[in-house]
């Protein structure tokens, strides 16, 4: 192909299903522009479609999703902008609780900060034994952002969501599905081909009657996020700035 990797492609492995893939293994698929638009793009020519029953969302490689970029991190301590954005990459973290249709995260490989919290807003999910998954906001002296701590403790449970929340620890896989991890945990080979399964047993139901039934049951977390996110603004008004936060994303951020 040359020039340019694509950031995130989308296709229509079977009847009903779409698939959309993070691509840029490069960049460790964090929230560059390009993923971020190619995500909204993605997200929203599948929510129109009629034919689409269920999404599966996938990485490349090693990679899930790692969230912000250093550069980004770097421009919200400054006060250049905050983590929603300033362009059409806004809340791209929470598009899969957008879509009005079943959405499987599948995710292969290691899903760090923002990019766990995108795939923890899908409706099923399927974790990796080999990945490294974290919210590793604390870790560089700012609280968390990108509806962490509302789908954290929500999807995760209170304990282990609060506890990866405070602690800005990574776990593999295998150590989270000892702690009682909600969906299934398989050897990375077979992530996408249990997610596609999946969303194929979805995709035989009726595109209307999954719509209804979606609503119904993510309807409390729709409510409640945008006054969540409103919180953690406030968090980091009061974190993000400090001196401290520029020395350790310098000195610790890593791909």
């Amino acid at each position: 192909m040359g020039g340019r990797v694509i950031p995130v492609e989308l296709t229509y492995p079977h009847e009903g299903v779409a698939l959309i893939q993070m691509c840029d293994q490069a960049g460790a698929n964090t929230f560059s522009a390009e993923l971020l638009a190619g995500l909204q793009s993605s997200f929203s020519s599948v929510s129109s479609d009629e034919s689409v029953r269920a999404v599966v969302m996938t990485g490349i490689g090693p990679y899930f999703c790692c969230g912000g970029t250093k550069e980004a991190l770097q421009e919200i301590h400054e006060g250049k902008t905050n983590f929603l954005g300033n362009d059409s990459g806004a809340e791209v973290y929470s598009l899969p609780l957008s879509c009005p249709v079943p959405v499987v995260a599948a995710m292969q490989g290691h899903a760090i900060g923002g990019g766990l919290s995108l795939g923890l807003f899908a409706d099923s999910i399927v974790f990796a034994q080999e990945g490294v998954y974290g919210a590793t906001f604390m870790k560089y002296g700012f609280t968390p952002g990108f509806g962490s701590t509302l789908i954290f403790p929500a999807r995760l449970g209170s304990v282990l969501g609060n506890e990866m929340l405070l602690s800005a620890k990574t776990y593999r896989g295998v150590e989270l599905a000892r702690r009682g991890l909600p969906g299934e945990v398989v050897p990375r080979a077979k992530v996408l081909d249990k997610a596609m399964a999946l969303a194929r047993i979805y995709a035989e139901r009726t595109r209307h009657s999954l719509v209804t039934l979606k609503d119904t049951l993510v309807a409390d977390l729709r409510r409640r996020l945008p006054a969540q996110i409103g919180t953690e603004l406030e968090m980091h008004e009061q974190t993000i700035h400090r001196p401290e936060v520029a020395e350790r994303i310098a000195s610790l951020y890593t791909n």
